[in-house]
């Protein structure tokens, strides 16, 4: 299962998902045999083949998603929710070992495997541990319910969490975006106050320049005034 062109990996991840309901309906069949019939270990072998078919499938789509990301194959929002994807294959196969090998290990061992050992009777009795009234008249098919709704809320929490933490990159996309502007902004009335500076300069030289021949000329008529008298007396 390689990526390519299209829809190839989200195929891919489906078939996986379908693998894993086709693996717990085996292992529900199973266990409606003893287990020391044939048929009970016909279907364990079929369950066990198909469960390492799914985990090697599982590392496929891992490495087909690392290749797709670093090669930018796709956006970084769907690498993302491809992620989440894999995030509940992961747990669908935790579930899955869980409940396959809690048969192969007895009522008792299983019930352990199921609530942490806390609550086989043997280990009550030894240990002087006591089953809580929330489990203490479950069986190994209630608490594998209530386990599997415990696991389903975590899910649900983590892809809330998941789903808030891509909100705050976004948010921080957009300040960053925006930042980006509010600098371009600044630059440009940099750029025009130096140019406004620059004219300033310029107009106050030559309102100097200006101001300074305006002296010049009246300084002249100044003294073509005094002169008039001087040129006129002679004559007269």
């Amino acid at each position: 299962m390689a990526t390519g062109k299209g829809d190839t990996w989200l195929k891919a991840c489906d078939a996986c998902e379908d693998l894993s309901r086709e693996i717990m309906e085996l292992i529900m069949k199973r266990n409606q045999f003893q287990r020391n019939t044939s048929g009970y270990a016909q279907l364990n072998a079929q369950a066990r083949l198909s469960i390492q078919q799914f985990n090697r499938d599982l590392i496929t789509l891992k490495e087909d998603l690392k290749k797709s990301s670093s090669s930018y194959f796709v956006t970084q929002r769907e690498v993302e929710r491809r992620q989440r994807l894999l995030e509940k294959l992961e747990s669908k196969q935790r579930q899955m070992e869980l409940i396959f090998s809690e048969q192969t290990t007895g009522y008792g061992e299983g019930r352990t495997a199921l609530l942490g050992g806390q609550f086989n009777q043997t280990l009550e009795i030894a240990c002087g541990t006591e089953e809580t009234e929330e489990t203490k008249d479950l069986t190994v098919d209630d608490i594998r319910q209530y386990q599997q709704q415990a696991i389903k809320e975590q899910d649900e929490g983590l892809e809330g969490l998941s789903n808030i933490i891509t909100r705050q990159k976004h948010m921080a996309y957009h300040i960053g975006n925006e930042l980006d502007l509010h600098n371009e902004i600044i630059e440009d009335i940099t750029d025009h106050s130096d140019v406004t500076r620059e004219r300033l300069i310029k107009e106050t030289r030559h309102v100097t320049t200006v101001d300074r021949k305006s002296n010049t000329c009246c300084y002249w008529v100044f003294i073509v005034i005094l002169l008039i008298p001087i040129t006129v007396i002679p004559i007269i």
